[in-house]
């Protein structure tokens, strides 16, 4: 058999790897981590390149949603840090850039005059709906069906709620 021919799996080379070392017990777990990773990095570029055209990330988009589907379309930003799950620079750069692209706002906190909201503009809202199709073709071709892609949330959400708590 001509080994050339056959496509190199990194990944079974890593969990081979990890066996001969002695590390078995953690080779599921490195195994698991290392897919997740490379998966979650040809998403990422399938969602950039979709994006693409609207001059926006992921990130940015997921903002402007957030925005847009809550019901008085602005909210703190500390609240729309903690629903994306962002740390607070992070979102702060974001916003930024969304603000100097004319895609949100900023307005005094009616309930509190010294707080601040984050708005979507109707800029902001006709760039989402624009960029949305798109996206939704991203999301329609993962190459998962309904019970595997629910199965797949259910595992990303037993790890993430595994994780240490801050504080």
């Amino acid at each position: 058999m001509n080994t050339s021919s056959v496509p190199h799996d990194p990944l079974s080379a890593a969990r081979r790897h990890w066996d001969h070392r002695g590390w078995s017990e953690a080779t599921p777990g490195m195994a698991a981590l290392t897919s997740v990773v490379r998966t979650g990095h040809v998403l990422r570029a399938r969602v950039d390149a979709a994006l693409e055209p609207f001059a926006l990330t992921f990130a940015r988009y997921e903002v402007l949603a957030l925005l847009m589907f809550s019901s008085a379309r602005a909210l703190p930003m500390s609240k729309v840090s903690s629903r994306l799950q962002v740390q607070p620079a992070s979102m702060t750069h974001t916003v930024r850039r969304l603000e100097k692209d004319g895609l949100l706002t900023r307005l005094p906190n009616p309930r509190d005059g010294r707080g601040t909201l984050i708005g979507i503009t109707d800029e902001g809202i006709a760039l989402v709906n624009a960029a949305t199709p798109q996206l939704n073709r991203v999301f329609l071709d993962l190459g998962l069906d309904t019970e595997q892609a629910e199965l797949l949330i259910s595992l990303c959400g037993t790890v993430l709620d595994h994780q240490p708590r801050e504080g």
